[in-house]
């Protein structure tokens, strides 16, 4: 079940140490920093599913997100918080294996957050959370650039994480090929 205005979520430091819990209608509107999993989950074909978020969310209603995940609930592990949000919205269970890829700091006027980001690849079926998830479109990510381009709206704190995930995509090639 995802987290809603009144459960309990850590609040962090600069550090990413935990602070203290809050209510997560507290922390969004004091713009409180936190922790979130960002699951780029795709096919085997290199296709993302970007997901349409439902009028209902608390931040970015109605856009589009290349990433699933959410915020981590307090006393929650990253690991534990990515497992449960790809099964929540999209039906990728816990025993699917996750890949760990890094973690980041995400700020801008509405969020601060740190964001872990993490890949799962997964052919199987779909099985959308419909509070939460509207619809899934699975694109490349040069077709999302392109319809960011194009003017459809993008979480941008997925955009951020999916800037990052592409440099680290590129900085393990590069290490892949000295080797």
């Amino acid at each position: 079940m995802s987290l809603s205005a009144d459960e309990i979520v850590d609040i962090v430091d600069e550090s990413n140490q935990v602070l203290r819990q809050e209510r997560r209608e507290i922390m969004r509107k004091e713009r409180l920093l936190h922790r979130s999993t960002y699951i780029f989950a795709r096919n085997s074909q290199g296709q993302y599913y970007v997901q349409k978020r439902t009028m209902l969310k608390d931040y970015c209603p109605g856009y589009y997100e290349v990433v699933a995940g959410g915020v981590v609930g307090a006393g929650e592990t990253y690991a534990e918080n990515a497992d449960r949000e790809a099964e929540e919205e999209l039906g990728i269970p816990p025993s699917a294996e996750k890949e760990h890829l890094f973690t980041f700091l995400y700020q801008d006027e509405r969020i601060r957050v740190f964001g872990d980001a993490w890949e799962v690849v997964w052919d199987g079926a779909l099985t959308l959370q419909k509070e939460e998830v509207e619809s899934v479109h699975p694109m490349t990510l040069e077709e999302v650039f392109i319809r960011v381009e194009a003017g459809d709206k993008f979480t941008p704190d997925s955009l951020y994480a999916t800037r990052k995930y592409l440099d680290f995509l590129r900085e393990k090639g590069e290490k892949s090929n000295e080797n």
